[in-house]
């Protein structure tokens, strides 16, 4: 994982650079700050949000199932639509023993995306959800 400071998100490749950004229902991950911050306060360690292996990192939104099929608006540009929470793997395992349960709850792990409108993003963006 290497943190970027823009980047453009198509149809085709999702974010560039990313071999998993294929078009389908996980092309691109979005990870919440505050809920980033919920999992390190339960395991009482300050972890890096690349840990978590997410695409995007936004912030002013906790996200839930209520949010499946609503659509975030990223940039001037950037489209997209929630397709499912993005379940934490074994490999958060690997960033800490306790990391994958604390990712378990509350869509804690993120949400999975499809593009439906491509952009350029970069930090700092406005992020809306509609």
């Amino acid at each position: 994982m290497n943190p970027v400071f823009c980047a453009n998100v198509t149809k085709e490749r999702g974010v560039e650079n990313d071999v998993f950004g294929r078009p389908g229902k996980r092309q691109v991950t979005v990870m919440s700050t505050e809920q980033w911050q919920t999992a390190c306060n339960i395991i009482e360690t300050e972890l890096d949000w690349l840990a978590r292996r997410a695409n995007l990192l936004i912030s002013g939104y906790e996200f839930s199932a209520q949010d499946v099929g609503k659509k975030l608006h990223i940039g001037n540009d950037l489209i997209l639509e929630i397709t499912g929470e993005t379940d934490p793997c074994k490999k958060m395992q690997a960033a800490h023993p306790k990391l994958e349960q604390a990712l378990l709850p509350h869509w804690r792990g993120g949400i999975t995306c499809k593009v439906v409108q491509t952009g350029l993003i970069q930090n700092g963006d406005m992020v809306q959800l509609k």
